[in-house]
């Protein structure tokens, strides 16, 4: 079974520094919310690693089968719940200029699928995909 890891360190009194294969993400809380707002915070990260995984097997996709997609765009909203604090929706609409509409939705089918980010949230919230 492969692994993915993710080294997270302190760097401020409200901020932290995660780091996956070299590659660096602050996050913190906005300063509304006592942080000093230099990065994301953690429910946002979740909703750009969707987002993120998401658009990497859509690219994926669409290479591996000529298509050229252009201006592609997940946009994703999480509805959110107190006690305990949790996502309870989450929500992507995405959109490209793609030679085909049919075509789109393929390939928006295959990333969905092919999403570890998705596969993993489906089991904990509602999560719709869709073609804008």
């Amino acid at each position: 079974m492969a692994t993915a890891t993710v080294k997270v360190e302190q760097i401020s009194s409200t901020a932290s520094r995660g780091n996956a294969r070299g590659h660096e993400v602050v996050m913190d809380r906005p300063e509304a919310k006592g942080g000093t707002n230099q990065g994301m915070m953690g429910g946002e990260a979740v909703l750009n690693g969707l987002g993120g995984c998401f658009m990497s097997n859509l690219l994926a996709a669409a290479k591996a089968r000529n298509i050229e997609l252009k201006n592609a765009r997940a946009d994703i909203e999480g509805d959110m719940a107190d006690a305990p604090s949790r996502f309870t929706a989450i929500r992507m609409s995405v959109s490209a200029q793609c030679n085909s509409p049919e075509e789109l939705d393929k390939l928006v089918t295959i990333a969905e699928r092919g999403c570890i980010a998705a596969n993993t949230l489906r089991a904990a919230v509602e999560l719709s995909i869709k073609v804008v």
